[in-house]
């Protein structure tokens, strides 16, 4: 093999993962190999479809039990989810909240719906995430610690939150992460919408914030078609996100008395049953996903010029989404590549733009944000659907 960067070099490699013959490799599909059915066509069969019902009950103590934690609360969708965390956290007008600028704009935009601040911070290479150190050195610059809490001495703000986002499935370095925000007097509310399956030295993702969002979109590794839910050892907090996101109603058989103002954040019991029955099949999908990584991880092993993110050390990633990452001096070529391989019908996509070079983010607080900046230019993520790995051997 040439030692020299190649664009074919890395399309025979991709293409080398899959089965010969497929016309269209999709990023992420869903897969319905299970109970999906049968679940939901009981609902549609006893009519319990709408926002009450067993799946629902059932969903949330499944999630609780797997991940680990004492609630889990069923939502519409992961933004629902994050933004009751950050409320719950008591997170309040004019605050900043910390968060990674290399990021889903959901992250960014729940912040918003609390009339707060989103405050850009940097990534590592190494978990794609926030980077601890760094950030723990630029808030020691730039923060006081008052009564009240931990202040932006810039803009006279308070910095109430961070928010890590396990990108890809990739766990954040959290025991710095966490010694940070208890230093600083910060609460850590994870965005754990990628992550489910993902473990940081034996423990899952989720159990280090105060909440943690997750998110079971489409494409998420597993799917309510749409949906999100969050998570806590808070026993008092899990019941007052319960009672915030069904409208705040004071229950009673047949009165409508809400004692505050709610959100109807319901996960209908439809949408739970299709989830039940992916949470049966996740182990499965899981050892599929992990070794789809593991054929990308040797095709591009001696591939020049790209190197496939694996797991950072002490965590155990869901490989949510396979990512390679071009080395600094090819990133003009990231473009290219993308074309050759959307093309070809194999679908990649690049990271999400920055959030601060979106417009309406663009003059909030950030810090140096170098590493994220290269990792925006150099990032390509893969196909990354279970039943790849299925397909690749049935083929082999």
């Amino acid at each position: 093999m040439t030692d020299e960067f190649s664009i074919e070099a890395i399309f025979t490699a991709l293409r080398s993962v899959f089965p010969p013959g497929n016309a269209f490799v999709p990023l992420h599909e869903p897969c319905f190999i299970g109970n999906e059915w049968t679940y939901v066509k009981e609902c549609l069969d006893t009519g319990w479809v709408s926002s009450v019902g067993k799946y629902v009950d059932r969903f949330e103590e499944e999630l609780a039990a797997y991940t680990g934690v004492k609630r889990a609360i069923a939502v519409v969708n992961g933004t629902a989810a994050l933004h009751v965390c950050l409320m719950l956290a008591g997170v309040r007008a004019g605050d900043e909240v910390l968060m990674p600028a290399l990021t889903f704009i959901a992250t960014a935009n729940a912040v918003s719906y609390c009339g707060a601040v989103p405050h850009f911070v940097d990534s590592e290479e190494r978990t794609l995430g926030i980077d601890p150190h760094k950030l723990a050195a630029y808030l020691h610059k730039i923060t006081e610690r008052r009564d009240d809490g931990c202040f932006n001495r810039n803009t006279g703000r308070r910095i109430k939150a961070a928010v890590p986002m396990h990108a890809f499935g990739h766990p954040v370095d959290l025991d710095p992460l966490g010694e940070m925000c208890c230093r600083f007097g910060i609460e850590m509310i994870e965005d754990a919408a990628e992550s489910l399956g993902s473990f940081y030295k034996g423990r899952h993702t989720g159990q280090w914030g105060l909440l943690s969002a997750l998110s079971f979109n489409g494409n998420k590794t597993i799917t309510t078609g749409g949906g999100g839910a969050i998570l806590t050892n808070d026993e008092d907090l899990g019941r007052l996100a319960k009672h915030l996101t069904t409208t705040a109603k004071v229950p009673h058989r047949w009165e409508f008395n809400h004692d505050m103002v709610g959100y109807n954040y319901r996960l209908p019991n439809v949408n739970a049953a299709l989830g039940c029955a992916q949470l049966e099949q996740l182990p499965a999908f899981l050892v599929a996903k992990r070794a789809l990584a593991e054929r990308y991880r040797k095709a591009f092993a001696d591939v020049p010029g790209v190197r496939f993110v694996t797991e950072p050390d002490d965590a155990h990633s869901n490989y949510w989404l396979n990512t390679i990452l071009l080395d600094q001096a090819h990133a003009g070529q990231r473009d290219a590549l993308l074309a050759v391989t959307n093309d070809a019908g194999i679908m990649t996509r690049p990271a999400w733009t920055l959030m601060n070079r979106l417009q309406m983010f663009a003059e909030f607080p950030r810090m140096d944000l170098r590493i994220a900046e290269s990792l925006e230019r150099r990032l390509i993520n893969l196909p990354s659907s279970a039943f790849l790995e299925g397909e690749a051997h049935a083929n082999a």
